[in-house]
Order: structure tokens, then sequence, then C-alpha cells
């Protein structure tokens, strides 16, 4: 905790700015393009899971995994966020806002939002932090799932080992940062 890990996911998908170094995702360079660009670019490649959920309260389950879709200029397609939520264990809650679900179908539903695009990049900010147990394997193997079928690469953030052990590529960020400390 407290080592930028968050910070890290927020400057890779050009939520915060950077004061050194360079993001480039698709070939753009994040730091030079403005604004509305880089909101247009991270609708259309990146897909987040906030460890915050940021859902909109006065929307459904569904509508909040639509509303993502809209950001792309696409139409939104309604059988594939359907879709998504029953993959998390959802398709009852489908008309559900978020008051009326817990905090671990919250999570499920930021999930299902992040993977609606189909986005190239998925960035994870401790996707199953807020997940009772028996449903933590089966949020980390739809975003496994998604993302080796759809191709899709992903960086995910999580304090949990049993979460951690499950990926071929582990890096500390604790250990990033006091090999930069020492430069």
């Amino acid at each position: 905790s407290g080592c930028g890990k968050t910070t890290l996911l927020n400057c890779i998908a050009g939520l915060t700015t950077i004061d050194q170094g360079e993001i480039t995702l698709s070939g753009r360079r994040l730091s030079t393009m403005p604004e509305p660009a880089r909101d247009r670019l991270r609708a259309q490649a990146i897909g987040i899971v906030f460890q915050t959920f940021k859902l909109l309260p006065g929307f459904t389950a569904v509508e909040n995994v639509l509303l993502g879709m809209t950001f792309t200029g696409q139409r939104p397609d309604e059988r594939r966020a359907v879709d998504l939520l029953q993959q998390v264990g959802l398709g009852h809650r489908l008309r559900h806002k978020p008051a009326a679900l817990s905090v671990g179908e919250q999570q499920r539903v930021a999930v299902a939002r992040a993977l609606a695009n189909r986005p190239v990049l998925l960035l994870a900010d401790e996707p199953t932090a807020n997940v009772d147990p028996s449903h933590q394997q089966q949020v980390i193997d739809l975003l496994r799932s998604s993302c080796q079928r759809e191709e899709i690469a992903m960086l995910l953030v999580t304090h949990s080992p049993e979460v951690s052990g499950q990926f071929a590529r582990v890096e500390y960020l604790e250990e990033i940062n006091r090999a930069v400390a020492t430069l």
C-alpha cells in the first residue's frame, strides 16, 4: 500500500499527467495529445476497473455497462452488456441500481463495463478487493478468458497473493520503486 499502484494505472490511462517520461498507446504519445483526443483514445482502447468502481448511481447495472460503450462512437450492444453481466453472475441483477447491489456486485459490474468495448489494454486496480471469496475466482477467470479470447493486454494490480499467483508474470512495484530510488 502506498507504493503508487493506482497512480501508475491513472498515468497509463491518461487520467493523471506525468512529469517525466512518455506513455505511448497504439503508437500515440499521451502527453502530446489534447484532452478530448486522449479521452477518445481511452474510450476506444482502454478498459478500466477502478478500485472505487465509479458506477453512476442513477443507472442500472446494464445501463452502467452500456454507458461505457457510448463514448466510443459506436452503437451500444445490449446483448454484449447482458452477456458480460451474466458471466460475472449478475444476470438476475441487470435492472438494479448500484445502491441495491452489494459492494461485490458493484465490483463485478465495473469489471463487465471495463470489458464492454473490447479494449486493447485492460487496467485493473484491485479487481477482487471487494468481491467475496466465492466470486473472486469468477472475476479473475472472466478477466483472463476475455483478455485471452479478445487479445487484450492486461495490467492488474493487487495485494492478493492468491490473485497474483495465477499469472505468469508478476512485478512488485515496491521493488521497482526501490531500484529507481537508488539510481
